[in-house]
């Protein structure tokens, strides 16, 4: 392990001018908020590749893990998005634009809609995700296998009350 990082250094300063302070919390959640500030990079970089923003991938990465055919009612995507309806209507039709999606009449429901991706949004966000796991991957590749596991045991307790 490097002997010590920006985080140890920061936090080194802090203890040296208020000593009085526990800076406990700072060396973990400032390597938390480090760390995103890399993967931001990186996803950006896989969306980009892709063709797609961040929210289009959002919404196309929901479609895809709903399994064929690959729609979901625009109820169901906030959901999984945790946007507002009016945010989500705006996406939809953006996407619709794109020729990503498409939406179509619930034959149940004459007054519901599904949105279903259409092959180039398959494509895309297959693309995607796979360029999205190789470059995390990437950010993972200095711990093992096992320390891979903990950490994230450890963040799954971590991220559960908020959630």
């Amino acid at each position: 392990m490097p002997a010590h990082d920006e985080v140890d250094r920061i936090v080194d300063a802090w203890l040296r001018e208020r000593p009085d302070l526990d800076f406990a919390p700072l060396q973990v959640l400032s390597r938390v908020g480090r760390l995103s500030k890399h993967l931001d990079r990186a996803r950006r970089t896989a969306f980009s590749r892709s063709e797609l923003e961040s929210w289009e991938f959002d919404v196309l990465s929901a479609l895809r893990r709903a399994g064929a055919p690959y729609e979901l009612s625009p109820k169901a995507l906030l959901q999984q998005t945790l946007v507002s309806s009016g945010t989500m209507t705006n996406r939809i039709d953006r996407l619709v634009e794109r020729g990503l999606v498409t939406r179509r009449t619930d034959p149940n429901d004459g007054r519901g809609i599904f949105v279903g991706m259409n092959p180039a949004g398959l494509t895309r966000v297959d693309a995607a995700i796979t360029r999205l796991v190789d470059a995390e991957a990437e950010l993972l590749s200095t711990l093992s296998a096992s320390d891979q596991d903990r950490l994230a045991g450890l963040l799954r307790k971590l991220s559960l009350d908020f959630d």
